[in-house]
């Protein structure tokens, strides 16, 4: 059963959607935080490249029909896991900085 429910589509599958855009963009991401570290207050200002850059790439993701649609397939086959053997799988993320 493939049906989504409300939530599924506008909660759960975004979910994955921007986790999985985080791990792929993640050079991105590392640029990002380590110009926001090294600048501080003058972040907003010295770090718009960086900023720019990230923003382009999840963007990418976000707006993909064909990445919406493997989250979509990574998020029925985990609900159909669940429902087989009722033990939720966390997904593994990448340990943060």
């Amino acid at each position: 059963n493939s049906k989504l429910r409300h939530v599924e589509k506008d909660v759960l599958i975004p979910q994955i959607m921007r986790d999985r855009a985080k791990e792929l963009c993640s050079d991105k991401v590392q640029a990002f935080t380590k110009c926001c570290q090294e600048t501080g207050f003058l972040m907003v200002v010295k770090c718009r490249q960086e900023n720019a850059a990230l923003k382009d790439c999840l963007v990418g993701y976000y707006t993909d029909p064909s990445f919406y649609e493997e989250c979509k397939a990574e998020y029925l086959k985990q609900r159909e896991e669940y429902r087989a053997t009722g033990i939720k799988k966390k997904r593994q993320k990448l340990p943060s900085n």
